[in-house]
């Protein structure tokens, strides 16, 4: 012991340092080699799709070109692209307005994406078509875009299978779904992939079926199992573009094209099986899909209508965040899914005069727009004016001063859409004639011209003049000779 204390005694000053230096570089290297292990576990600890739909572009709101507002929309989507740095985009559906949208409305598209895959070179867009879209015409540039990572799926491509079943002897075989098509692996920097069922707008010719409700409903459930069957263990987000059963549409003015009776309707409550997340487009008030947390409506990116001036807009994103990772060894913990809304604000806000149904006299009226619209600057339109709608009961106004309020609204910062004349509802009882119908032989017996003025004071909420009713007279007297 005595001997060892020497030496450490004699040891010269210059080696402890040479040895404190080197303890210093060893824990600079372990220092920077967590640092490292924790920004790879950054990157695996999370992949983010963003999802979007309804843009409707070329859309002309009560003749207004809405370019410049979607132009307003994508710069602030490039800049939450920027921001995000998402491994994927969708958009489902209705890109366009309409299936033969004008050069303008194309060259936005085209220049939104050139901007985005530039912008974020590594990112995957995935686009499908949606009832306004014509499939054909959205995928016609798939073979050049696809080189850029975009991918667009318009048309269900059908493949030939030879017979298996007696049924099929007859033809030799029948025509199946490409699904193969529709399955699309997203994969980020980390090497986690997340499959993507790129599901377009499918029209009546595509799902032959006896209920169109129950052809729609086979082929996403029978997808899906293809997609779990190829790609077990991955997680599924499904594309879709239709109207689900339950949904909140505007009752007025709606401008989604819903089928009436509901030949269109899709539910698939209950659904076990299920993706493990539905981004949908087609209605445009964003909400959750039969009353579930797995299905959503992203919402139109713009209010398409004045009954939609009280929607929220903007996209989701969808953040799929992993279980922490210890020293070696993985916890177990599974993924989770994390849907955070982002609200973009619309370039021209709605506004409806008056908000109720207070019948205004010409001089409140030019008190209310004076004092809810905002003047113009120079005489010229600002860059956020606001669409107007006006609801005037006519009674209280005769068409000079409808004429002067128009010219009022005219001079503000405003655009003036819309003049809804607002008639009082009309007392049957006060008609000439009208009586209680309750069965056939009421309608049978009863003067033909009776039940005629009344049907037309039902739908013009207004009686016949005397000279229409004398028209009418003549022609049934007539058609009886």
């Amino acid at each position: 012991m005595q001997a060892k204390g020497q030496r450490i005694a004699n040891q010269k000053p210059k080696d402890c340092k040479q040895k404190a230096k080197g303890l210093q570089a060893k824990g600079q290297r372990i220092a920077s080699q967590k640092q490292r292990k924790r920004q790879r576990l950054d990157i695996l600890m999370s992949m983010k799709i963003l999802a979007t739909s309804d843009w409707h572009l070329g859309n002309l709101f009560h003749g207004n070109d809405r370019l410049p507002e979607h132009k307003h929309f994508l710069k602030w989507l490039l800049e939450q692209i920027a921001e995000q740095k998402p491994d994927a985009l969708l958009i489902a559906g209705d890109i366009f307005d309409n299936g033969n949208p004008s050069a303008a409305a194309q060259t936005v598209y085209y220049e939104f994406l050139a901007d985005a895959t530039q912008l974020c070179p590594n990112m995957q867009v995935i686009i499908t078509a949606g009832n306004h879209d014509s499939a054909s015409r959205l995928e016609a540039p798939r073979p050049l875009l696809t080189r850029y990572h975009v991918e667009i799926r318009g048309n269900v491509r059908k493949i030939w299978k030879q017979g298996e079943s007696e049924d099929d002897d007859k033809t030799g075989g029948h025509w199946i779904y490409s699904f193969d098509d529709l399955i699309i692996p997203v994969t980020n920097e980390a090497g986690e992939e997340v499959i993507i069922l790129a599901v377009p707008f499918l029209r009546s010719d595509v799902v032959q079926n006896a209920s169109y409700s129950q052809g729609v409903n086979d082929f996403l459930r029978e997808l899906t199992a293809e997609a779990r069957q190829k790609y077990p263990g991955r997680k599924c987000i499904m594309m879709a573009h239709m109207y689900a059963k339950g949904s909140d549409i505007a009752k007025k003015d709606a401008s989604e094209k819903i089928i009436i009776g509901g030949q269109e309707e899709v539910d698939l409550e209950g659904w076990n099986d299920h993706p493990d997340y539905m981004t949908c487009g087609h209605i445009h008030k964003r909400q959750h899909i039969w009353n579930t947390d797995w299905a959503r409506y992203t919402g139109s990116i713009l209010p398409m209508s004045f009954a939609e001036k009280d929607y929220t807009h903007g996209i989701d994103l969808i953040t799929i965040e992993h279980g922490e990772e210890e020293e070696g060894k993985e916890t177990g913990k599974s993924k989770e899914w994390k849907v955070d809304f982002l609200e973009y604000k619309p370039q021209h806000a709605l506004r409806i005069l008056p908000e109720d149904e207070e019948e205004l006299t010409f001089k409140k009226w030019q008190k209310l727009i004076n004092s809810e619209l905002s003047e113009r600057t120079d005489g010229e339109l600002s860059d956020h004016f606001d669409y107007v709608m006006l609801k005037v009961k006519q009674e209280k106004l005769t068409s000079d001063d409808i004429k002067e309020l128009e010219k009022l609204v005219n001079e503000k910062d405003a655009v003036l859409c819309k003049i809804q004349r607002i008639i009082p509802q009309l007392d049957l009882s006060t008609i000439q004639g009208s009586q209680h119908i309750t069965s056939i032989e009421d309608i049978i017996n009863r003067p033909p011209l009776d039940t005629l003025k009344e049907a037309f004071a039902i739908r013009h909420n207004a009686p016949m003049n005397e000279r229409q009713e004398k028209m009418l007279s003549d022609l049934l007297t007539t058609s009886s000779l």
